[in-house]
């Protein structure tokens, strides 16, 4: 069965969020869950008020506690509370949530740069309590979520380097363009790319250098950056095997996309072994998050 690293659901929905998306339940969740083997998932709070109403960290653990065994705990902070400061303490909230039971922070997604004194102060502490965290990415700082970059992720690259022992778990159309060289036309914001890979992108250096990044497979940006040149996508898994992990960043009731049959196809046809698919499926996640 697969283990799935990144899932959103709401116990109370309410309304339409960013005037399109209503939220799933943890039930919709579940529905999926069965029907696409899928053991459980990593739940993630969407906390930051850029594009959705927030919501808390204790609903993610009351979730949990409603459906035992199916979801895992994540918890989430914004660099920006508790302060607005980068000398800003954030030991006792990130102790209350190891305390009871959270295992990464995520979706991390303020918009502002990585390089941003808050988020440096934030991934710090973060790292000295040893939780992952995984995040969104984008291209520009206002109108739109998550941590800013350049292309070929400069900033990113100086987290990996400053915190050496901070997993930071890469997600978002922005991250996933990195797996290509980019070509004129190309638009580093979006994840529907559709031509084939010319070289290698940023990222494979970025993996082969640094050690503590890694990645989840889940939403279209991963999921089109990978099937669109399956030669790529191929060479990839199988050199990164120990530090991607299969993903559905499922919002709606019915979102889900293909990653899960994209790799049985790859491992019924040979070009990913057992061992590396089930790396990917679950056992990469279980040994991160040491379930």
């Amino acid at each position: 069965m697969f283990i799935d690293m990144h899932v959103h659901a709401y116990l109370f929905p309410g309304p339409r969020q960013d005037g399109v998306t209503q939220f799933a339940t943890p039930q919709d969740i579940i529905d999926i869950y069965d029907e696409h083997q899928i053991e459980c998932g990593a739940l993630m709070p969407l906390i930051g008020p850029e594009v959705y109403l927030p919501q808390s960290n204790e609903e993610i653990l009351e979730t949990c506690k409603r459906y035992p065994g199916r979801f895992i705990p994540f918890c989430n902070l914004d660099p920006r509370g508790i302060g607005n400061s980068p000398k800003t303490d954030f030991s006792p909230w990130l102790s209350w949530y190891k305390e009871h039971g959270y295992k990464g922070i995520g979706e991390f997604m303020p918009n502002l740069p990585f390089k941003d004194p808050l988020v440096l102060n934030f991934f710090k502490q973060v790292e000295e309590f040893g939780f992952p965290l995984t995040f969104d990415i984008s291209t520009r700082i206002g109108g739109t979520y998550g941590l800013y970059d350049d292309e070929g992720l400069p900033q990113l690259q100086y987290c990996l380097k400053q915190f050496p022992k901070l997993t930071i778990v890469g997600h978002g159309p922005s991250y996933w363009h990195e797996i290509a060289k980019l070509e004129p036309g190309d638009d580093r914001g979006r994840c529907y790319i559709k031509h084939p890979v010319h070289g290698e992108g940023t990222l494979y250096r970025i993996f082969r250098e640094y050690p503590n990044m890694w990645a989840d497979l889940s939403a279209g940006s991963a999921f089109f950056a990978l099937t669109r040149d399956k030669d790529n996508a191929i060479k990839f898994l199988n050199e990164f095997q120990d530090r991607l992990m299969y993903g559905t960043d499922i919002c709606t009731a019915g979102g889900i996309l293909g990653m899960d049959s994209f790799l049985l196809e790859l491992k019924q046809e040979g070009s990913l072994s057992e061992e590396a698919f089930q790396k990917i499926a679950h056992k990469n996640a279980r040994r991160l998050l040491k379930l």
